[in-house]
């Protein structure tokens, strides 16, 4: 596909239709028992992108949980067409890195402008079937009624695709853009499920288990704050009165700046958590910059906090885990989805575990929104570009929003 293939540093697609088939036939079956996940999704939007097939499509999904690239699969099978899909560099790790290659995925390091990663992206986008998958919340949301802010850079990458045709002279092509909405619903009573995470939290933070499940769930929920705010020295009896939105904020503010300061690495006003989490990360991952900073282990703090990587690490794990997080997500709307949402960011702090087993069996709910054909803005794109693309990419992420809230 380009030089970029052989890039260090960089995991390329390497296509096996065959291989792309038989996931596909075995994924209709396989995640019911090995996900717990059915997808649902309305012939009409079946029908909406199919009538794409042949045209260049960009699909942007909301990232409400690490199944969301199985959901999206299983989509690609309904259709019986092959996605691209664009995957962090840390995914690909021994055979399952190979078996993604082998799928149509391919690798980007987050926190840093991936030169090959997106080289090779304006490459796929310029073939002429081209339907690649980006999740432009930048990571998962782990809540399953919102979504995070969009992130614009798969739209400007398609149109910087537009603009290679328009200086070669040729007709601008199709380019369609596809908001894509994902919302998970448990198809049983999950009120032994939500008592066995209260109970398991409960007893591994020392608390009573008194009142109904919500005032548990609070409970809990406060003492992983406090624990969290002694952890990294903010804990006072002033904090105690502060709205826990607030504390949440001051927390979060904190560590990064700490981390940030640890790693002398400087941060943009206004920047995402998410994008100073990334990069933090790509800095911890990155011997030649481990070297340029001079950390080590053992290395004097340089705050209150004894910083190492493995506890700033430790820190970026909490800030991903929490990033979405603010009190009355449950209290908007109590659904069991909102619980176990909650819950299991919490399971995740309490326990230090990456992926929780699924909670119980659920229909994973697609709806396609309106394609946008960039070929119809790229006029107004040359004359500002920056304007059309946060519009278009503001539009997408409402309309993704929009579909997510009429999903029942």
């Amino acid at each position: 596909m380009s030089a970029t293939t052989e890039t260090p540093g960089f995991y390329p697609i390497r296509l096996n239709p065959f291989l792309v088939w038989f996931a596909q036939t075995l994924s209709l079956f396989a995640t019911q028992w090995r996900y717990k996940i059915d997808l649902q999704v309305e012939l009409e939007d079946l029908e909406q992108l199919r009538a794409l097939k042949g045209h260049r499509r960009l699909l942007l999904p909301n990232h409400p949980t690490f199944q969301d690239p199985i959901v999206i699969f299983l989509l690609s099978a309904k259709l019986r067409q092959t996605f691209y899909y664009l995957a962090a560099y840390e995914t690909f790790k021994g055979l399952l890195g190979r078996f993604l290659q082998s799928v149509g995925v391919y690798s980007i390091r987050r926190g840093i402008a991936d030169r090959p990663s997106i080289a090779y992206t304006l490459d796929l986008m310029t073939q002429s079937d081209c339907c690649l998958v980006i999740f432009p919340e930048g990571g998962c949301s782990f809540q399953n009624d919102t979504v995070m802010p969009f992130r614009v850079g798969g739209v400007q990458l398609a149109f910087q695709v537009l603009s290679r045709f328009s200086r070669r002279g040729e007709d601008i092509p199709n380019f369609y853009v596809v908001p894509v909405s994902i919302k998970y619903r448990y198809t049983q009573d999950m009120t032994p499920a939500i008592q066995a995470s209260l109970h398991q939290l409960e007893t591994q933070l020392g608390l009573p288990g008194t009142g109904n499940h919500y005032e548990r769930l609070r409970a809990i929920a406060k003492q992983v704050l406090v624990n969290l705010e002694k952890e990294y020295g903010l804990h006072t009896s002033q904090t105690t009165h502060q709205p826990w939105n607030d504390r949440i904020a001051i927390l979060k503010s904190h560590v990064l700046q700490e981390c940030e300061q640890y790693l002398s690495i400087k941060s943009t006003p206004g920047e995402p958590i998410r994008e100073r989490v990334y990069r933090i990360q790509y800095v911890l991952q990155t011997s030649d910059e481990l070297q340029e900073t001079n950390i080590r282990d053992n290395q004097e703090p340089q705050s209150e906090n004894s910083w190492t990587p493995a506890t700033v690490q430790k820190a970026m794990f909490r800030l991903l885990n929490f990033d979405a997080i603010h009190d009355g997500y449950v209290a908007e709307n109590p659904t069991p989805e909102r619980f176990l949402d909650t819950l299991t960011r919490l399971e995740r702090e309490v326990f230090a575990i990456d992926q929780p087993s699924p909670k119980g069996h659920r229909q994973a709910r697609v709806k396609i929104g309106e394609p946008l054909n960039l070929k119809d803005f790229f006029e107004e794109y040359q004359q500002n570009r920056n304007h059309i693309i946060n519009q278009l990419v503001a539009n997408i992420q409402q309309t993704v929003q929009t579909n997510l809230n009429q999903l029942s």
